[in-house]
């Protein structure tokens, strides 16, 4: 007895997942719950367990495709069925009851003609024409084309903007239209119209002449401008240079989109100021073995988080997103910890951590770190952060100045904390030190309030007091 294996629901969210990797290979027994195959999302990269135990049989979708949940992405037959796990990856499935049978491939190409495709749609359509026959080649239709070349959030745009996905160029894996592609084009397009519309009643005279009984639009909110294309631009080696080249991973390709997008969005700034730990660092060492009988290992992160905390509690601008021309104050306090793996870059959230003792943020961090380094992580664990913390001194790093996670307005670079001579009442003393380097959107939060969130987040470290 066979079972399928399907592209998992890794959240409400989610509509699709790219198989990064299998861990098994046709022919090779799986036991239920072991390692399959590794996918990555919009979210968050997983390891996806094998439902049940048996062979490996077949493998429907290849490493670096992307397919929408519930696809079927592998089959596993069940135990003494090695003689059908023998089936080649490359043959093509069966038709399925519902689907006429594909032609013979003896017969010439020529012999059946296809009929012609459908007309594209309209530029100004306000939805995606409806799904296309299948030709008799057994090819995939139009609509399955679209589909297997975009996310959800693109298609989405494409319909809002009445834009036919199958005219753009995509750069993605495979020539998927990303967020980056659709969001030029549309821009592209705008910057294409807004020359001809000269006299202030071009725009509200429709094209037939006819008098516009529509209400005048509101403005509308502002908004930043989409990231440029990413192109290859010319060859960066000259013939005979010594070099490889990969092709970037998911994960970083996601890392890069984002980075350029938050630059384009926010007005960044960064502020430093240090930090004397010498009060905090004694705390955690008389700390340090009660923790560890409770399976805890402390960091100096649980004191940085509390310190944030009651800098947010004071200075709640920075707890917002900008939303339009809007300021949106955040009461929930969800603290993002950005975790450095060996492929990339992660930041796992904290819920509610104003709620939690200096024990609970303890555990949160060192769960959630061991979780992201592993792929164990879930969707909702990794979304709706409103601070985020990243920590470059764990390298050694003395400052950084971060790139804000959005939708959030600030980040806090924590940088290497070591001993270092310091002028203390007119005398040179051996303290503990760290570099904070605050980097913020200076479009809704000034100079002036960042210093003074650094100086409570300070204040709080130097007084090593995390009793509220």
């Amino acid at each position: 007895m066979s079972e399928e294996v399907k592209m998992p629901q890794m959240g409400e969210s989610i509509a699709e997942g790219t198989i990064v990797k299998w861990l098994k290979h046709v022919g090779d027994s799986v036991k239920r719950d072991e390692p399959l195959f590794e996918i990555s999302t919009d979210k968050v990269d997983a390891e996806i367990p094998a439902p049940t135990s048996g062979v490996l049989s077949e493998i429907k979708v290849q490493e670096g495709e992307t397919v929408p949940v519930n696809t079927v992405v592998a089959v596993i037959n069940g135990a003494g069925a090695a003689a059908s796990a023998a089936k080649p990856v490359t043959e093509a499935p069966a038709p399925s009851k519902s689907e006429p049978a594909p032609p013979k491939t003896e017969a010439p190409p020529a012999q059946a003609a296809a009929p012609p495709p459908p007309p594209p749609p309209a530029p100004k359509a306000a939805a995606p024409p409806p799904p296309a026959p299948p030709q008799d080649g057994g090819g995939a239709s139009k609509e399955e084309l679209r589909r297997t070349r975009s996310s959800p959030v693109v298609r989405k745009i494409a319909e809002e903007h009445g834009v036919d996905i199958s005219q753009i160029e995509g750069t993605g894996i495979g020539g998927r239209v990303t967020k980056q592609d659709i969001l030029g084009f549309v821009e592209g397009t705008k910057a294409e119209v807004r020359p001809q519309a000269t006299a202030p009643t071009a725009a509200a005279q429709p094209a037939s002449g006819q008098p516009s009984h529509a209400a005048p639009r509101p403005p509308e909110p502002l908004r930043a401008p989409a990231p440029p294309q990413t192109e290859a631009g010319p060859q960066p080696f000259a013939d005979g240079d010594r070099v490889e080249i990969e092709p970037m991973s998911i994960m970083r390709r996601r890392i890069a989109e984002r980075m350029v997008e938050s630059r384009h969005i926010s007005a960044h700034v960064t502020s430093f100021m240090e930090v004397d730990f010498n009060g905090t660092a004694k705390l955690r060492e008389s700390l340090k073995a009660d923790f560890e009988r409770d399976g805890v290992k402390l960091t100096y992160m649980p004191f940085i988080i509390k310190a944030v905390i009651e800098g947010i509690k004071k200075w709640p601008s920075l707890n917002s997103s900008l939303w339009g021309d809007q300021i949106v104050y955040k009461k929930d306090i969800n603290v993002g910890v950005a975790v450095a793996l060996d492929w990339g870059l992660i930041v796992p959230v904290i819920r509610g951590a104003d709620e939690k003792s200096l024990l609970g943020l303890a555990r949160a961090v060192n769960d959630l770190g061991d979780r992201a380094r592993k792929k164990q992580l879930k969707p909702d664990e990794v979304q709706g952060g409103t601070f985020t913390i990243t920590n470059p001194g764990s390298f050694g790093g003395w400052a950084g100045t971060p790139i804000i996670n959005q939708p959030q307005v600030a980040i806090l670079g924590v940088g290497v904390i070591k001993k270092r001579p310091v002028v203390i009442d007119d005398a040179i003393a051996i303290r503990q030190i760290g570099v904070f380097g605050l980097s913020f959107d200076h479009r809704i939060i000034d100079g002036a309030v960042a210093d003074q969130f650094l100086a409570t987040v300070r204040d709080v470290i130097e007084a090593a007091d995390y009793t509220s």
